[in-house]
């Protein structure tokens, strides 16, 4: 493989190559983390109480999406290795099968709205932060399908290698709520004053503007004729089980990873509103940072996808380590600036806040924001490693490795500490520290052990007997007389 610079850089899986998928894909989960961002600071502007609702009831929401996004999602791994085999035709029918199982989390989704407010107090939080939690989570839930759908449909262009409609579709998404958000929530240009409400309505209609068009995009007569995007439409049960049996394990992970920091913030709301406030805006500074880096992960777990269904897996890994090496120094880079400037981060959200109890939360915010340093260097670890696993088809371990240490090491301890124990804020993010930490070292280890390179998603390409040639073209042996 060699070991030299410009090998590293110019060769099949080396930067250049990881790079150039990445860099659109970057750009599209940046906009995603800036249109999160931009959505707090001006929560933030508008109420504490806003502010701290938004972090329960967002997460909570994203939570329950993350199983059919991580399902549905998982069709990019399908895409890439039919691809990688050269099996186009059955890209189309893998992708449709995603479709379906979206339509189901959206279904599922609607239906936890009557369930949002007996949800929410038994949570315990205050009254105001209780009333804005409830509306912002039934509006996200109303939205479901076409958040899933995307996802969805953002993994065939993921898949194939062609990440810059990804990237538009997520830009303009990102404009649109972002000019939403401040209409709606301050009441701008003729619009009323709506706070939470305004801000939900945005999210939902850049979701739908993301599906429609991804749609559109499908909708090319090159993709049908490559790739079967219309004609396969059909409910194939095979793709589909196949689908299910990968698929739900990624689903469940993500679920469940997002699930134990959704239990992590509803714990530390208990301790009242501005270490809640503090909380979610720590996590939301964090998602600038953390957004690209899964933008990476995406690409890693495409090439891996790929050379292993071309059969190469030596290829796939120069592609993890590739990645990884990037990530490592744009992260470490972060983390620093974390620990020296960390007011550049909190700034904007005191810029329109309420001053009498902003600077308590900027203070604590601060402090917050070295544990983030810290845990968000191993970080990459857990995304780059995992999503080369993922892109193989090692999503039961993925799977079983959040449940083990999201229990025993986030959830439990956390409750622990600030329920039982009363030890306070600082004791619950140094266990959210240790299990960021704890897991990406778990899923590095499984990457080294290589059981991964021997997997697949799809099925093997079938062996096609060659024609025999048609008696015109076979000349005539017999003598004649």
């Amino acid at each position: 493989m060699g070991f030299s610079l410009r090998g590293m850089w110019r060769d099949q899986g080396g930067c250049r190559e990881v790079l150039l998928l990445a860099f659109p894909l970057v750009l599209s989960t940046g906009s995603w983390a800036v249109q999160h961002f931009v959505d707090r600071m001006f929560l933030a502007w508008y109420s504490p109480e806003a502010i701290a609702a938004a972090m329960p009831a967002g997460i909570l929401n994203y939570a329950v999406m993350s199983f059919f996004i991580g399902t549905a999602g998982y069709v990019s791994t399908f895409v890439a290795q039919y691809h990688g085999a050269g099996m186009g035709q059955r890209i189309g029918p893998a992708l449709w099968q995603g479709i379906y199982f979206s339509l189901l989390g959206g279904i599922f989704l609607l239906g936890l709205i009557p369930l949002a407010g007996p949800g929410f107090d038994l949570v315990g939080h205050d009254a105001a932060v209780r009333r804005n939690e409830i509306v912002y989570f039934q509006y996200l839930c109303l939205g479901g399908f076409p958040v899933i759908a995307s996802s969805t449909l953002s993994g065939f262009f993921t898949g194939l290698g062609r990440p810059w409609p990804v990237m538009w579709a997520n830009v303009l998404a990102t404009m649109l709520n972002l000019v939403g958000d401040y209409v709606l929530i301050f009441g701008r240009w003729g619009f009323p004053e709506m706070g939470m409400e305004g801000a939900a309505i945005a999210t939902v209609a850049s979701g739908v503007f993301s599906l429609v068009f991804y749609a559109a995009m499908m909708a090319r007569p090159a993709y049908e004729t490559d790739y079967s995007t219309l004609s396969g439409w059909r409910i194939d049960r095979g793709l589909f089980l196949r689908l299910v049996k990968f698929g739900v394990p990624s689903g469940v992970q993500f679920f469940l990873d997002m699930a134990g920091f959704t239990a992590f913030v509803l714990i530390v709301g208990r301790l009242g509103t501005v270490s809640l406030a503090a909380t979610n805006i720590a996590f939301n500074i964090n998602t600038l940072a953390f957004m690209p880096m899964i933008g990476f992960g995406i690409a890693v777990s495409v090439l891996v996808g790929r050379y292993i269904g071309r059969g190469r897996p030596d290829l796939a890994t120069r592609s993890t380590y590739s990645g990884f090496c990037m990530t490592l120094l744009y992260m470490t880079t972060v983390a620093a600036l974390y620990v020296l400037v960390p007011g550049v981060f909190t700034a904007p959200f005191a810029a329109g806040s309420e001053a009498a109890l902003f600077p308590e939360i900027r203070r604590l915010t601060e402090v917050l924001l070295r544990f983030v340093a810290l845990y968000s260097i191993f970080d990459t670890m857990n995304i780059i490693f995992a999503s080369a696993i993922k892109g193989a088809g090692d999503t039961r371990f993925v799977m079983y490795m959040i449940i083990l240490v999201s229990g025993c090491v986030l959830v439990v301890p956390t409750w622990v500490v600030v329920v039982e124990l009363e030890y306070g804020i600082m004791a619950a993010w140094v266990a959210a520290t240790v299990y960021v930490i704890l897991l990406g070292f778990v899923f590095y280890l499984r990457f080294l052990q290589g059981k991964w390179k021997t997997m697949k998603v799809i099925e093997e390409k079938p062996f096609i007997h060659p024609m025999p040639p048609s008696i015109s073209e076979c000349p005539d042996t017999k003598f004649e007389p």
